[in-house]
């Protein structure tokens, strides 16, 4: 079986996110030449984790391959893609998790610092946090990058604002006065686990919570593309990139 006989999109997958990407057969120039191949060819080294010199021939040369995925994640095109794949009619649940992911030695060495990368230091290696919230249907919606120490609760304000919901899920690291607060005033249930060492306990539905299983299974799925499950991406905005395109293919399944 060959490499073409792999490929992650089908015909109708592709229908739905070309006119989301820049440049078409018309465009002069090469940005527009044979995107289908180009997104392949990305999906590929997301899959697979491999080097980009590793990039089968088969989808050109592996340095402008490299140097248009960058392009396109310095000009937001892959957010642009996964806003508009990522409409989901579900409002009612939204639950909000971390993960942590080891990054290998190569992704050391970004120009601004690791801190500024999204890289922490622990005796475990560098790492990356990965902050997600997932719908109802099992998605992301919306996700963001820290180092691997910073804490969970900090992250959910800014990954639950502005989205509408019914019912907010998290764990027991998401137990703060001030959370609780923010998703009153979205006028949302609060299914969060008391901290042991809290005082005043709140009513916990078991039968909600139970339906936090949706983003331990979203994480499952996103670290079956073994470059988000390993960070290789030296810059926190093409490791952000590389979790983009595993999500809309999420979405498009």
């Amino acid at each position: 079986m060959g490499i073409l006989d792999r490929l992650v999109l089908s015909d109708g997958q592709w229908d739905r996110i070309a006119a989301h990407i820049i440049g078409d057969e018309r465009t002069r120039g090469s940005s527009g030449r044979d995107n289908r191949m180009f997104v392949e060819a990305v999906l590929w080294i997301v899959r697979t984790g491999s080097p980009w010199r590793d990039l089968p021939e088969v989808f050109g040369s592996w340095n402008s391959m490299f140097r248009r995925f960058s392009r396109w994640s310095r000009k937001g095109v892959w957010w642009r893609i996964f806003a508009a794949m990522s409409e989901d009619p579900d409002f009612e649940y939204l639950i909000v998790d971390s993960t942590i992911i080891r990054a290998h030695q190569h992704a050391s060495g970004g120009k601004k610092g690791a801190e500024d990368q999204a890289l922490g230091r622990s005796r475990g290696g560098l790492s990356t946090k990965l902050h997600l919230a997932v719908r109802g249907l099992g998605c992301p919606v919306r996700f963001t990058l820290t180092g691997g120490q910073q804490g969970d609760a900090p992250q959910a304000e800014a990954l639950i604002a502005d989205l509408p919901a019914g019912v907010v899920m998290a764990d027991t690291a998401y137990d703060s006065d001030r959370l609780r607060e923010i998703i009153a005033r979205k006028k949302a249930l609060a299914v969060i686990p008391n901290n042991p060492s809290r005082a005043r306990k709140h009513p916990l539905d078991k039968h909600l919570y139970a339906q936090r299983h949706l983003i331990e299974c979203c994480f499952s799925k996103l670290k079956q593309f073994r470059r988000v499950a390993t960070r290789y991406e030296k810059t926190a905005r093409n490791y952000l990139a590389v979790v983009t395109i595993a999500a809309i293919v999420l979405w498009i399944r």
